[in-house]
């Protein structure tokens, strides 16, 4: 047989003893004895059954609200007992997590501040290298133009020199000019050798010295013409004939020549003597002046811009080369500063992440300290609703004693209002016993709620039995009612020994 057990039945006993003797003192009527001592007091039995029903209630409706109290005071102690786990888990997981966060966002923050730090410097570098390229194309295709400026002036040069040298060559071919003799001492008069002169030309040819060959085409009269001198030079005579000739002469560019000429033509006219005079060559040779200084300085012309485009394509070849480094540069420079924008994108996100992985474990941590802080109050207000329930019961109790211990006297005797007394006595040593008994069953709040309604329940059923009871036994006969007291106290001795012997055990 279990503890458990044995106290219940402990307290049946004790609580079926006291209802025993509250039964019997309820429902023995004494007779009064008008000379006692103790004091009367006229409540009838209906008032004290009314009372004890009244307390009765008031005790059933607190047994109530303790058990609704104790149930709400166990679910908030539990839900107090759950928060508090949670908190302690949160915080625990909360430090962890901002050990490990904390380091992580120091890290990550280092991180983004590095690829911040060398972004900016990619940037620069790449607006630099971006700067450079610019230039550098710009000066490839200044150079480039002056390649193709070079090369116009070349070609220009050249076709100067060209024309230049087309013209020295015909002139040094020899070209076919208006040629007439005149008289030397008066220009307008032709001379008397232009007769031998028929076709009144002559052919120049520009020399590499700079003068110029002239012939005179003489078309008769060569036995005549002797000789032929300019400037004391004697020309050269080629026969193209019999009588023919080609008289030649070298001299500088000008546009008319003083010639000697010696003229014998005794063979015809004997009595003629040898003439010697003097004809002036009208033939304009200046028009080859300056064509040799031309050529000359269109080959020179020619040279320089060949040097010129030759500097040139070496120059944009040079600048060529420059551009296409800078513009590698800044191609490697625009990739670095993407990368470099990368890296900085993914340590700005993972220093987020970091940050937002401490946030989170901080509004997890806070979370769960409000729950408990609620759970803490509900607890809080459960208790003090349990400790208002327990306090309303122990009135009501109380209260019920106080209508348990109330003596019936009748006022036809003293006697009897003794032995009312007497039987209020042992009632309330009943309802006393049976309070200690379920006192003694339990010893927590719980125990006295479930101890309460039992006894409630027996003095309840009890006090119409006294009300019956009273009004069936007789009026006079000792022995019937010292039976019913010694019976009733016997009851109460068994209930009440073993409790007190488990009490003092």
């Amino acid at each position: 047989m279990t503890s458990h057990v044995k106290n219940t039945l402990v307290t049946t006993a004790a609580i079926a003893g006291a209802l025993a003797a509250t039964t019997l003192f309820n429902t023995t009527t004494v007779k009064a004895d008008t000379t006692s001592s103790a004091p009367v007091t006229t409540t009838t039995s209906a008032t004290k059954d009314t009372a004890i029903a009244s307390a009765q209630a008031k005790v059933n409706s607190a047994s109530a609200a303790v058990v609704s109290a104790q149930a709400a005071y166990g679910s908030a102690s539990t839900a107090a007992f759950d928060a508090a786990a949670k908190t302690a888990a949160a915080s625990a997981s909360a430090a962890a997590t901002s050990a490990a966060t904390s380091s992580a966002v120091a890290n990550a923050q280092a991180a983004a501040d590095s690829a911040a730090t060398a972004k900016s410097t990619a940037d620069a570098n790449l607006a630099k290298a971006q700067s450079n390229a610019a230039a550098t194309s710009r000066a490839k295709s200044m150079t480039s133009a002056a390649v193709v400026s070079a090369q116009s002036a070349v070609a220009s040069a050249s076709a100067k020199a060209s024309d230049a040298d087309s013209a020295v060559a015909s002139a040094e071919a020899g070209q076919t000019v208006t040629a007439n003799l005149m008289k030397s001492d008066d220009p307008t008069q032709a001379s008397a050798a232009q007769q031998y002169f028929a076709t009144k030309t002559a052919i120049v040819k520009l020399l590499p010295s700079g003068q110029v060959q002239i012939t005179i085409p003489l078309t008769s009269g060569l036995k005549f013409l002797k000789e032929v001198s300019y400037n004391g030079v004697d020309a050269t005579f080629t026969k193209t004939g019999d009588d023919s000739a080609n008289i030649t002469f070298t001299a500088d560019p000008a546009t008319s020549y003083t010639l000697a000429m010696t003229m014998d033509i005794t063979s015809v006219m004997p009595f003629m003597p040898i003439m010697h005079e003097k004809a002036l060559l009208a033939v304009d040779t200046t028009i080859f002046n300056g064509l040799l200084a031309a050529k000359s300085d269109a080959d020179a012309a020619l040279t320089s811009a060949q040097a010129a485009l030759s500097t040139a394509k070496t120059n944009a070849a040079t600048v060529a080369q420059v551009a296409s480094k800078a513009a590698s540069a800044a191609t490697a420079a625009a990739t670095v500063a993407s990368d470099a924008a990368v890296a900085a994108t993914s340590a700005a996100t993972n220093l987020t992440s970091a940050q937002a992985a401490n946030s989170t474990a901080q509004a997890a941590l806070t979370s769960a300290q409000a729950a408990q802080s609620a759970a803490d109050a509900t607890l809080a207000t459960a208790k003090a609703n349990l400790d208002s329930a327990n306090a309303a019961l122990t009135s009501a109790q109380a209260e019920l004693k106080s209508a348990q211990n109330i003596v019936v006297v009748t006022p036809a005797s003293s006697a009897a209002s003794s032995a009312s007394s007497t039987a209020s006595s042992a009632g309330s040593a009943a309802s006393s016993a049976t309070n200690s008994a379920a006192s003694a069953s339990t010893t927590t709040v719980t125990s006295a709620v479930v101890a309460t309604p039992a006894t409630t329940k027996k003095a309840t059923s009890s006090t119409p039995a006294s009300s019956t009871t009273a009004k069936t036994l007789p009026q006079t006969g000792n022995e019937n009612q010292s039976a019913l007291v010694a019976l009733g106290l016997a009851i109460l001795t068994l209930g009440i020994y073993p409790m007190m012997k488990r009490k003092h055990a």
